[in-house]
């Protein structure tokens, strides 16, 4: 237990303390910072604090704008940063209990993540894109070096919640011969805060039996999915409450995590701290939790009821995209926040 108060529902509660990027009005320089209930502990004013032997000659990686070279140290880093944050928040330690300065270093929650040129944190707007559409008659790698799949977990920081937005229309008459093209790159949304991979091992769960069985490279036993629950609700314009369309679960992937990431190194390709990597589609097997508005709607064939008379086949222009997760433990959750975004109307003269 934390002496700061954590709300039961909460998706930070000690057990989770994940990492973001955070500014605020007073002090609007980016800096690392680690949520608890409805609060943020600035790392870059406590920095002093990490003297474990992965840490304490490498305080100033808390000082940072991005979490890359934090990342960068590796797990034993990650573990002692966890462990003694973990005992500096709980209900028992005085350290920062007990000193009123420091305790003037948590900070309400405003969140700012950034990471490619559309990646975006949620609650950004997404803009209708354009393009052509069909016409209606018809810790990093070495270059050259793969991550063997035993040695995976070392590079897999954390989770998010993602958005990668789809522009369908535009990606039916693009996706031929070469795939996707301005129908993907339009903008990707993020959860602000980066659940840690120990905050999740609670709640590992057996890999699914694979048929037929993967190539020695993807082979792995260890147990790597995991109970996250999942939600994906719309809030179109003039609606009072967002409408939950989408019932997941993480557990519903085919691929770990871990496989997924030996797979894209198996070519040699380098991976570097900070890199963001997608999980794709969540979709388990009953209607209700198919992952994408394309399936919910079997291709536009099928309304998507909203309430209040309000339907869907595809996104229209003001609706808010709003996906959450959490796991859920005994008497608390590791959650995700919320991972939000909402249409903008395409540009009438680009």
């Amino acid at each position: 237990m934390s002496f700061i108060q954590v709300d039961k529902d909460s998706d930070f509660p000690l057990q989770n303390l994940p990492y973001g990027v955070f500014s605020t009005k007073e002090e609007p320089r980016h800096r690392l910072g680690v949520a608890i209930g409805d609060q943020i502990l600035d790392l870059s004013v406590i920095k002093h604090l990490f003297n474990g032997p992965a840490l304490a000659k490498h305080q100033h990686v808390f000082d940072q704008p991005t979490l890359n070279a934090f990342m960068g140290l590796g797990r034993p880093a990650w573990s002692e940063a966890r462990a003694f944050l973990q005992k500096l928040l709980s209900a028992g330690e005085p350290t920062l209990r007990d000193n009123t300065e420091l305790r003037r270093r948590l900070h309400l929650p405003v969140g700012y993540h950034g990471r490619a040129s559309s990646v975006v944190v949620s609650g950004t707007p997404i803009r209708r894109p354009v393009g052509q559409t069909k016409p209606d008659n018809g810790p990093g790698n070495k270059f050259g070096e793969p991550i063997p799949i035993s040695r995976a977990q070392e590079h897999i920081f954390g989770m998010v919640l993602m958005n990668d937005w789809s522009a369908r229309d535009i990606q039916k008459w693009e996706y031929v011969p070469l795939g996707p093209f301005l129908s993907k790159s339009l903008g990707t949304t993020i959860s602000p805060w980066v659940v840690t991979m120990e905050a999740l091992m609670p709640f590992v769960l057996p890999n699914p039996v694979q048929d037929p069985k993967p190539l020695p490279y993807l082979q792995d036993k260890e147990p790597y999915t995991f109970d996250i629950n999942l939600f994906v609700a719309i809030k179109g314009e003039g609606m009072s409450s967002p409408a939950t369309i989408c019932r997941s679960n993480f557990k519903h992937m085919y691929w770990t995590m871990k496989q997924q990431l030996a797979h894209h190194s198996i070519n040699g390709c380098n991976l570097r701290p900070g890199d963001l990597l997608a999980s794709g589609t969540i979709s388990g097997p009953e209607p209700e939790s198919f992952g994408s508005m394309l399936e919910l709607s079997w291709n536009g064939t099928k309304e998507i009821p909203l309430g209040s008379g309000q339907s869907r086949k595809f996104l229209q222009d003001g609706d808010e995209v709003i996906l959450t997760g959490y796991c859920q433990g005994n008497g608390f959750r590791v959650g995700f926040g919320q991972c939000s975004g909402k249409i903008l109307p395409a540009l009438s003269n680009p």
